[in-house]
This record gives structure tokens, C-alpha cells and sequence, in this order.
């Protein structure tokens, strides 16, 4: 094992077989929404312009290859026709670590057309539904990567982005695990760079463990706040919050429980 390669902060990346149209998405749609595999990642061209598709430089958003897990059954739908990469020129930047099946993220792209997202999510069969919801949303202001999150924040530039949402990451529960959790100090110095001053980082939890975890390590951060001022802060969800299908399976040991955290 490489030794400078930092530990999986997530499990398995594929699970069963795409769907047809998902595995056509993921060859015609994703490589025009693709953050760059490589290099520093400008969002101003990112977002002003179409991603190279493959072969053609950056592009492919750290894409494993859609067609290894395809079911090739049925004819894969095309994009729609409606569909045209285009996005705001100018406007908040706001990045979801693991969007899961993208429901969220691709609500809160709808309901703020003037807002930039970027999301990562390292599963691939979520990457492939999130696809399609922005085809059938006609969301233009998404951008992709499949793959691990780290790696996105370390090409961002200083100061560039204004929320993150952290919705119900793996909690490697057990002891010997925790070592993998997301949140970790070098996360949070790379996290700290990319935030504006003001910016906010929206954590969700459904595993106490996770929460007082995280809750430990922002707090002992000084560049970071907790913004809660009474108990209602962290036992209720934030204005405007989406109910994912994973949220809804309550697959945690506790109620969710949401922390709010602003850059200094």
C-alpha cells in the first residue's frame, strides 16, 4: 500500500448493475458535467463552459467506466434534447461531499438556478441516478465528480466556496474504523482553505458516535464556530433541507442530528 495515500473514507463504490439509461448518462452527460481529474480546478471555466468530454484533456470526473456495470439489455436513452450544459457565469459556490443519490444536491440546484454546485460522490450507481435527475430536472448548474472528495477540495482554490453540506457520511462505527471517517484535522485544514470567511459547513449524522465526533473536532478548531444556540439547533433539520432516501432508511443509532459551522 502506498503509504502517502491517504485511507478510503468510503466502502464499496459499485453495487448492482446499471440501469440502461443510467449507463448511457454516465457516457454522454457526465463527461460534459465532469470537474477535471487533474490540475487545479477552475470553477469560473468550469461552470462558464461545457467539460472536455473524454479524450478530449481534463474531463471524466474520476469516473470508473460506466460500461463494466452496465445492463446493456435495452437501448440506453440519449440526454434529452432540452438538455444544454450552460450555467451561471458568476454566483455562490456550494460543494456536497457524497450526495448519495443526488436527490438533494439536484433540489437545491433547482431551487437556487443562480447558485454553482459542485458534488462529489464516490458511488458510482448514485453518480448514475444523480445524472438522472438533473436530465429530468434540466438542472444547469451541476457540476460532477465520482471519486473521493479529498482529492476535489485539495484543487480548489483558497476562499472559493460558501456552503458545504456533509449529509450522513459512512460513520465506520467501529473503533478500529475510525481512523477512515471523513472528519479528521487535515480534512478540516483542507476544508478551512477552500471556505470563505462566513462560509458554513452543514454536517447531518444519524450515529451519535459521528456526531459528538465531529462536533469534538470543529470545536477544538479555531477557525471554525458552532453556530447552535439552543438544543432545537442540532435536533432539527435547516431551513429548506431535502429528505434523501438514505435519511429516510434510518439506518443510524439515533435521531439525525444537525451541526452547522462557520468559517472564521
Amino acid at each position: 500500500m502506498d503509504e502517502h495515500r491517504p485511507l478510503r473514507t468510503f466502502g464499496r463504490i459499485k453495487a448492482r448493475t446499471l440501469k440502461p439509461r443510467q449507463a448511457g448518462l454516465m457516457d454522454t452527460l457526465l463527461p460534459h458535467l465532469a470537474v477535471p481529474d487533474e490540475g487545479a480546478i477552475d470553477v469560473e471555466a468550469l461552470f462558464s463552459s461545457p467539460a472536455p468530454t473524454r479524450g478530449g484533456g481534463q474531463g471524466g470526473g474520476g469516473r470508473a467506466d460506466a460500461a463494466a456495470f452496465a445492463d446493456t439489455s435495452a437501448t440506453a436513452r440519449p440526454p434529452s434534447d432540452r438538455f444544454a450544459v450552460t450555467s451561471p457565469a458568476r454566483g455562490e459556490v456550494v460543494l456536497e461531499i457524497g450526495f448519495g443519490g443526488g436527490e438533494h444536491l439536484v433540489a437545491q440546484a433547482t431551487a437556487h438556478p443562480e447558485t454553482r454546485f459542485i458534488g462529489v460522490e464516490p458511488f458510482i450507481n448514485g453518480v448514475a441516478s444523480c445524472l438522472r435527475h438533473i436530465e429530468d430536472s434540466g438542472v444547469q448548474n451541476v457540476r460532477l465528480h465520482q471519486g473521493d472528495a479529498r482529492d476535489v477540495i485539495a484543487r480548489l482554490p483558497d476562499a472559493s466556496v460558501e456552503l458545504c453540506y456533509i449529509l450522513f457520511p459512512d460513520p465506520w462505527p467501529k473503533v478500529r474504523h475510525h481512523k477512515r471517517r471523513l472528519i479528521q484535522p487535515a480534512f478540516l485544514d483542507d476544508l478551512a482553505r477552500v471556505l470563505k470567511p462566513g462560509a458554513e459547513v452543514r454536517f447531518a449524522t444519524d450515529w451519535a458516535n459521528y456526531a459528538s465526533w465531529t462536533l469534538e473536532h470543529f470545536v477544538r478548531d479555531t477557525r471554525f464556530a458552532w453556530t447552535a444556540e439552543r438544543a432545537e439547533d442540532w435536533r432539527n433539520a435547516w431551513p429548506g433541507h431535502v429528505t434523501t432516501r438514505y435519511e429516510a432508511k434510518k439506518l443510524g443509532d439515533c435521531a439525525p442530528v444537525w451541526l452547522r459551522f462557520a468559517r472564521r
